[in-house]
């Protein structure tokens, strides 16, 4: 079997729909509705936003799309930590996202950084 060509966009894909996954099953209350939501929103954005990145013509517009999709990954750190401080979500899911999601995030600003 060869080896599987590293895509990064698809990691981010598979971040924001494990992010899904893990927001269904947090509690329907007001706070599991509003992390839950913005966990949602801010995953979502930067796989959607790196590949905005992927399609444009300049460097800076690269930049550009591609820190905004690191940005909304430190989000979704923050409200991660917040999540785990209150123990709402299953716990062991929320370390496997979290570990992923630092991996994501030293990935993508590395990029960044060797652009400018």
């Amino acid at each position: 079997m060869p080896d599987k060509k590293f895509d990064l966009e698809d990691r981010l894909v598979d971040f924001a729909a494990n992010i899904v996954l893990f927001c269904k099953d947090l509690p329907s209350d007001m706070t599991g509705q509003y992390y839950g939501n913005q966990l949602l929103r801010s995953a979502g954005s930067s796989a959607l936003n790196f590949g905005e990145a992927q399609g444009t013509n300049t460097v800076k517009d690269y930049i550009n799309k591609a820190s905004i999709s690191l940005k909304e990954l430190k989000e979704s750190r923050v409200n991660l930590k917040i999540l785990t401080k209150v123990e709402y979500g299953n716990a062991a899911k929320r370390f496997e996202i979290l570990d992923e999601l630092e991996q994501l995030i030293r990935i993508i600003a590395t990029i960044i950084k060797n652009k400018k």
